[in-house]
């Protein structure tokens, strides 16, 4: 009899990690979709500043002027120059992050109430969000030679959905 409830203890104290580990993943679309919210704030205020041409207040770092006005700072700067598309080309990237955000927040939405699909493609589009991210990162202390801290805060941010969802594939596991 001891031995038996022995047993049972072990497997209970298993089902309740496992109970905790789901209801942790659960709360992972909740978690994603605030970062989605943040990040559109984020960048719809830098696409704000661009289409009013107000300068950005920098606070903390001196070189968002630089970054937010260098050729980079709009798809023009990664088209090829062959391409003679002026509209397309004048596309500020915080617009396209803003577009980025609005799709992720779409994503963790739906995944609220736990569809795996839609998670999952959330997972693979703030992939490509962090990964961009990254080069734009190298971009600003490469090749700019300085930093912004809005775009360093987006960058931050498309990296913690990253986590977020990788997070999630890892206790999904266990």
């Amino acid at each position: 009899a001891r031995e038996i409830r022995r047993e049972q203890q072990i497997v209970h104290r298993s089902m309740n990690t496992t109970e905790q580990s789901t209801s942790m993943v659960a709360k992972l679309p909740f978690l994603a979709t605030f970062f989605a919210l943040f990040g559109i704030g984020d960048t719809g205020y830098l696409t704000y500043h661009h289409y009013t041409a107000e300068p950005v207040p920098c606070s903390i770092l001196s070189g968002c002027e630089q970054v937010l006005t260098s050729q980079w700072a709009t798809l023009g700067g990664f088209l090829p120059a062959s391409v003679d598309f002026p509209l397309l080309a004048a596309v500020p990237l915080a617009g396209i992050g803003l577009i980025g955000y609005s799709i992720a927040f779409v994503f963790a939405v739906l995944s609220l109430r736990g569809n795996r699909k839609t998670w999952l493609v959330f997972g693979l589009h703030v992939t490509m969000m962090a990964a961009f991210s990254a080069w734009l990162i190298y971009l600003q202390g490469v090749v700019i030679g300085s930093f912004c801290q809005y775009c360093l805060l987006s960058a931050l941010t498309s990296v913690s959905m990253f986590v977020i969802a990788l997070a999630s594939r890892f206790w999904r596991l266990k």
